[in-house]
């Protein structure tokens, strides 16, 4: 295929998924009509179409209509390449520009913020509360392809082991400061699903943030019983038993997202015990709960224009009931996580806050909070528990 096709392509598309289909279903759907696309040309699509939704106002801002062929057009304009030169309707190409396609260009810095870097007008407040002067940097890194992040199951191997066994695939990686077990892949992103490396559980596909908040936990988790109360695909869990946890238990309210953790599991050789009413009390309980996803509309896109007001109380409301459960979990002296992948404050410090009016006995001791700043996705982390209850930890330990 040629590139115009490339854009054709991604223009039907993107306009299935402006009309509310799921991004990956629609790109299964036009792979499996157009049998005749190698994989390069398969990738180049998804690239074209995943670029449009992280960037979906201000492509639209620049391609004038917030349709498959306004993201595409926008994406030219942005690109320094006349649409009129792709949009020519020979062969494969799309149609030609209309006239008042062609009248449309408009120069991003006459946009509002909110426009040029990709936020939702109702959200934009919030966000540059919850960021204040960071909030232009990150919201335009995350206008970008998020990195490829590998952690390295350290029950089975180390850096430099798993680095020698990605190349012998033609992956290359670099160690990432953030976090001691993270590999950021710098070529051949790929390959890895397909590696030895990944295969056989040298190492698992996972955020470095996501990592380096499990890095914190490992502090108060090593030897320890440990649930995450809210598992999905288990990620933290297997992180957290191959950095030494004791016996972890994984749970979720749909058990259906856990699926795959057995599977997992047995790859990476660190066992999870897999509950749908988990019993008894626990050293560590995560609650890395359901959330707008704001950290990570890097990899997430649709996610962001799907976000609500309504929808967001929602989720505040429902991380306040998960909070109020999981506690029960908690033995004496234990730790209870709060996780979350958001950057709004509504999510992250008043959630916490508004669990230790409720809690009286609960204290916060300590919080991390990373942003793509630090290369990775956003995060938030809160250590809580009862006062006095552990031995040798005095404020702020």
């Amino acid at each position: 295929m040629k590139p115009v096709a490339h854009v054709a392509a991604a223009v039907e598309i993107l306009d299935a998924i402006l009309e509310g289909a799921a991004s990956e279903i629609c790109l299964n759907r036009w792979a499996r009509r157009n049998r005749f696309a190698g994989s390069h040309d398969r990738a180049a699509i998804r690239d074209l179409v995943f670029d449009a939704l992280r960037c979906r106002r201000s492509l639209a801002w620049l391609g004038g209509a917030e349709s498959g062929r306004g993201l595409m057009i926008g994406h030219l304009r942005r690109s320094g390449i006349d649409p009129g030169e792709v949009f020519t309707g020979t062969g494969y190409a799309p149609d030609p520009l209309s006239e008042r396609e062609t009248g449309t260009a408009r120069r991003l810095e006459e946009a509002s913020s909110a426009v040029r870097l990709d936020c939702p007008d109702w959200l934009w407040p919030q966000m540059t509360e919850s960021l204040g002067d960071d909030t232009e940097p990150i919201l335009a890194l995350m206008q970008g392809r998020a990195p490829t992040f590998l952690r390295i199951n350290t029950a089975r191997t180390d850096l430099a082991a798993a680095q020698r066994k990605l190349v012998s695939d033609g992956i290359e990686t670099d160690r990432h400061s953030l976090c001691g077990t993270a590999l950021v892949v710098t070529a051949n992103a790929r390959r890895v699903r397909q590696s030895k490396a990944f295969r056989t559980g040298m190492v698992e596909l996972q955020d470095v943030a996501s990592q380096a908040v499990i890095e914190c936990m490992l502090a108060h988790a090593r030897g320890l019983r440990v649930l995450d109360y809210c598992a999905g695909g288990g990620g933290k869990a297997l992180a957290l038993a191959a950095g030494g946890a004791g016996n972890v238990t994984a749970h979720d309210s749909d058990v259906s997202r856990m699926d795959d953790i057995p599977v997992r599991a047995k790859r990476s050789g660190t066992p999870i015990d897999v509950s749908g009413a988990p019993r008894g009390e626990f050293d560590i309980v995560l609650c890395d709960v359901p959330c707008s996803g704001t950290g990570a509309w890097r990899r997430r896109p649709e996610g962001k224009w799907a976000l609500t007001a309504g929808r967001l109380a929602e989720l505040c409301s429902l991380q306040d009931v998960i909070l109020d459960e999981a506690k029960g979990f908690v033995a004496p002296g234990g730790v209870l996580a709060y996780s979350t992948c958001s950057l709004l404050s509504a999510e992250n410090e008043c959630r916490v806050g508004a669990f230790l009016k409720r809690h009286g006995d609960w204290r916060q001791f300590g919080c991390e909070r990373f942003t793509p700043l630090d290369g990775g996705d956003g995060f938030f982390l809160a250590l809580l528990d009862r006062n006095g209850e552990r031995q040798g930890a005095g404020p702020g330990t």
